[in-house]
């Protein structure tokens, strides 16, 4: 893959594989943007290492992240701890003639920074709307709006989208020159998101029809 702009530091520049590397704004703001859950990696205070997986939001050059006041994840990052923050797009398994050139697919994002706290009741009630519309889109502007009280007990921490790379394989296998001529097969299995049919609550009004965002539900593409 080629790169048109340098990575914002040695810690984010791809070793392995340096090809796949990409540091542009677009491409990793693009990633950010379809995926879903992320994997936030930090030591606790007690030097214990944690990777906990959640939903977030990217507003510009920043990532927000959620939780109930009381986690440990929230509540350790809130003293402005480093952070590693990973997002994986899985698009195929790579079958070679070998088992040590299977591969992936893949779409990916690091992000190293300090995550600082969002405090002023109002920048997090926006910071909750923009993890909500990341999800599904318009649904926050149907449901009920959290109360004082729902976003007290929320935490919402903010990471810098700065010190960042994506790494991205594309294309089928790559095997040794002499493991071509093996009569095993070869290829790529594609693997995508697939949106099924929604299923109303046991409790919901029969009078009441899902919203074109819930029928026409479907996550941007990064390429």
């Amino acid at each position: 893959m080629a790169d048109q702009q340098p990575p914002a530091s040695e810690r984010v520049t791809v070793k392995r594989f340096p090809a796949r590397g990409a540091y542009d704004r677009a491409t990793i703001h693009a990633i950010l943007d379809e995926g879903l859950i992320c994997h936030v990696g930090f030591t606790a205070a007690d030097s214990q290492p944690f990777v906990i997986p959640t939903t977030y939001a990217r507003d510009g050059d920043r990532l927000y992240v959620h939780g109930a006041q009381a986690s440990r994840m929230l509540g350790a990052l809130r003293g402005g701890i480093p952070v590693c923050v990973t997002v994986t797009m899985h698009d195929g398994l790579v079958l070679a003639r070998s088992a040590f050139n299977h591969s992936m697919n893949y779409r990916s994002v690091v992000i190293l920074g300090t995550a600082t706290e969002i405090s002023d009741p109002a920048e997090k009630l926006a910071a909750l709307k923009k993890i909500s519309d990341h999800v599904i889109p318009r649904r926050w502007d149907e449901v009920r709006r959290p109360t004082r009280e729902e976003v007290e007990r929320t935490m919402v921490l903010a990471v810098p989208i700065m010190e960042a790379s994506a790494k991205i394989r594309r294309g089928g296998p790559v095997d040794d020159d002499e493991d071509y001529a093996l009569p095993v097969w070869a290829g790529q299995i594609p693997l995508k998101v697939e949106v099924q049919a929604p299923i109303a609550d046991a409790r919901l009004d029969p009078a009441i029809k899902p919203p074109r965002y819930v029928t026409e539900y479907k996550r941007p593409r990064s390429d």
